[in-house]
């Protein structure tokens, strides 16, 4: 059981201190008015009329990211033999559709793409050949994502690793420097990519003893391995680097940003197990991340994420629809802009006092006033 401070410690912390449970008042009153007109579990018999997919809507869907993205590897294939940048920038725009094609991917797991469970089963296993996810273990850990996001003590499988202001100054000095490293933004949307994607998805140690996982593991990685010889036989070596990694690379990057900003900004919500309830975690500890329409199409209205969380079974398409109908869900308290977004980038530890995220530097003054 994760303990929490004392008030008493905080009571002789400074001026700033006493802000920070004023801004946690603003943001309690601010869910109260936005999204919080009925209890969060009464959302779910509403949306429930959205839930139902258009097998031709998918079908288009996907046809319009898939072709995109096979004609743009084409051109950028044969551009590499003229212009490296050019073949860098084509390679680029076509990490956009790879994205695209994991968010299709993220609703097949879902079983809201299709009505038809093996169709999307299948359809998400051949996208994670091209999207390098074991389509069944990813499956597996996400399910689990859904099931305890937001829960203090059912951390650590299919999230962001998050540690309680009191956790982190009870580690090592070694041990706050690891945290600090793997929450360094170079780390965390750099190096943390590559990582997932290339290593770790190769290698699913969390999947020991799951039979199924480890088969969707290896045989996800032997069409890896068909598909990139077949590259390389047609392309050369160029391909491989040119355009397969940076458009593999860019994809990877961008939705790890999508994910994490997805549940790691300073109105979040986390809570011990005992006081944790699923849809209110999924209300309130999801955020509503407002992008550009062009950004918004690329990323599969994945934004929309807590809509997302309170009924997953809701096509990425009528995500939107579900906006237009409610406006309470529309103007949410956890609604963010692109430029606002970026400040989560500096969010590090939950308060679990003023109940919101906040940054080591904030988290020292908590401390030592």
């Amino acid at each position: 059981m994760i303990q929490h401070w004392e008030f008493a410690n905080f009571a002789a912390c400074s001026i700033a201190v006493q802000q920070h449970q004023q801004r946690r008042g603003q943001i309690m009153t601010n869910r109260t008015d936005n999204s919080s007109h009925m209890a969060a579990r009464d959302w779910v018999q509403i949306l429930r009329k959205y839930r139902e997919p258009n097998s031709l809507r998918s079908s288009f869907e996907l046809g319009i990211s898939v072709v995109p993205f096979i004609v743009l590897w084409v051109l950028a294939c044969w551009t590499a033999n003229y212009s490296y940048i050019a073949a860098l920038v084509i390679s680029a725009v076509n990490g956009c559709f790879l994205l695209r094609l994991f968010c299709i991917q993220h609703d097949c797991g879902h079983g809201s793409f299709f009505d038809n469970r093996t169709v999307s089963d299948w359809t998400g296993r051949v996208l994670g050949i091209l999207t390098l996810t074991p389509y069944d273990v990813w499956r597996r850990t996400h399910s689990i994502h859904h099931s305890h996001a937001g829960d203090l003590d059912q951390r650590g499988i299919g999230d962001v690793m998050t540690l309680t202001v009191e956790e982190y100054h009870q580690r090592s000095r070694w041990g706050r420097f690891l945290y600090r490293a793997y929450r360094h933004p170079i780390v965390m949307f750099g190096i943390g990519p590559t990582y997932l994607f290339f290593l770790t998805n190769r290698i699913p140690l969390s999947a020991l003893g799951q039979k199924k996982d480890w088969i969707s593991a290896m045989g996800t990685n032997m069409a890896i391995l068909v598909l990139l010889s077949i590259i390389v036989k047609l392309g050369g070596w160029q391909a491989l680097f040119l355009v397969f990694l940076p458009t593999t690379l860019i994809a990877a990057t961008t939705g790890v940003w999508l994910f994490y900003v997805q549940h790691q900004f300073e109105a979040t919500l986390w809570e011990e197990n005992h006081d944790w309830q699923v849809h209110e975690a999924a209300l309130h500890g999801s955020s509503h991340y407002d992008l550009p329409p062009i950004l918004q199409w690329f990323s599969a209205n994945i934004g929309i994420h807590h809509v997302h969380h309170l009924y997953s079974r809701i096509p990425f398409y009528r995500l939107t629809e579900v906006l237009r109908d409610h406006e309470e869900l529309a103007n949410s308290s956890s609604r963010m802009n692109l430029r606002e977004s970026f400040k989560c980038a500096s969010l590090d530890l939950w308060d679990s006092t003023n109940k919101r995220l906040v940054s080591f530097a904030t988290a020292h003054k908590l401390k030592h006033g």
